[in-house]
């Protein structure tokens, strides 16, 4: 079974700059990726210092030469169990292999949770958007249906009409809008229009043509805006005894300033610990987490007992 200094399971940019710092300092890597990230359907990435623009792909590709640059080796497979301690080292399967490691960094991203709406899984990530920082500037002027699935969704319509003034709100769960909220709508000048949504009318390529509702009517829009419950993908962590916390938005894995979890050796970044967490902010915390992991295998190689980094 090969050894390594650190397992990092997930190979998006907190994957990829955790194994980049830990790489330079001359350590041995292994990261484990299924190779589906997260936004794999934007065409763009944005708010990217000196990568504005480019796709989420071309990232992953620069990202994975300058790791493997300095040393770590990455393999597309799926971790399936994760198992040992601190003290003993850490076992890690996939559907073919398995791999020990001194230490674990969990970037395995989060899923989007999406309300069951008729083609709302065709649009995602293409006319279907929930961040008006990833998204809005593209959408700029247009025609935008906010989608009143929960109470983000009142945010995400005081935001996108900063960049539009043909914003609808559709209250589609009508339970989960509060008189506050209305009320902000109002003093937004965005109209509310009380129907649920029978579906979202999709062309081929994910391009919304339009918000049908439960009466029939259509309503003309170029993009939805919805937002999803977002829970971190966490099973590997829960296999080691860890628990998720919650949050309005989701589930996530809690972490010390520095990445630590609550289990000794095993670090987080990313998406899993920040749900609202941008590209250059995931990538930001994989750093930090890389940095703490191979400060923490320094001290443990002249002391008898590993040593926590704490906040």
């Amino acid at each position: 079974m090969e050894h390594y200094d650190a397992i990092i399971i997930g190979g998006g940019g907190a994957g990829l700059a955790a194994a980049v710092a830990l790489g330079r300092s001359r350590r041995t890597v292994l990261v484990i990726d299924t190779n589906q990230p997260r936004n794999a359907r934007a065409s763009h990435a944005h708010n990217v210092l000196g990568q504005e623009g480019n796709s989420p792909q071309h990232l992953l590709e620069l990202g994975r030469s300058e790791a493997e640059h300095y040393g770590a080796r990455i393999v597309h497979e799926e971790a399936e169990r994760l198992t040992g301690s601190v003290e003993d080292g850490f076992t890690v399967k996939t559907g073919a292999s398995e791999y020990s490691a001194s230490r674990i960094v969990l970037a395995t991203g989060l899923t989007d949770n999406l309300a069951e709406i008729p083609g709302l899984r065709e649009a995602w990530g293409i006319s279907a958007i929930h961040c008006a920082y990833c998204h809005g500037w593209e959408v700029r002027d247009q025609a935008v249906a906010v989608l009143g699935v929960g109470p983000m969704s009142t945010h995400q319509a005081l935001l996108f009409a900063q960049l539009s003034s043909h914003v609808v709100f559709i209250n589609h769960q009508p339970d989960v809008l509060s008189e506050e909220n209305r009320a902000t709508l109002e003093k937004l000048g965005v109209p509310i229009l009380e129907r649920r949504i029978a579906k979202l009318r999709v062309d081929g390529d994910g391009q919304l043509k339009g918000v049908e509702l439960s009466n029939g009517d259509l309503v003309k829009a170029q993009a939805a805006v919805v937002a999803s419950r977002m829970n971190a993908n966490a099973d590997l962590y829960q296999q080691l005894g860890g628990r998720l916390q919650e949050h309005p938005l989701g589930t996530f894995i809690q972490v010390s300033e520095m990445g630590l979890t609550g289990i000794p050796g095993v670090y987080a970044a990313g998406n899993a610990v920040n749900l609202g967490a941008m590209v250059m902010a995931a990538a930001a915390s994989g750093t930090i987490a890389g940095a703490a992991l191979n400060a923490d295998l320094a001290m443990a190689s002249i002391s008898s007992e590993p040593t926590k980094i704490h906040s």
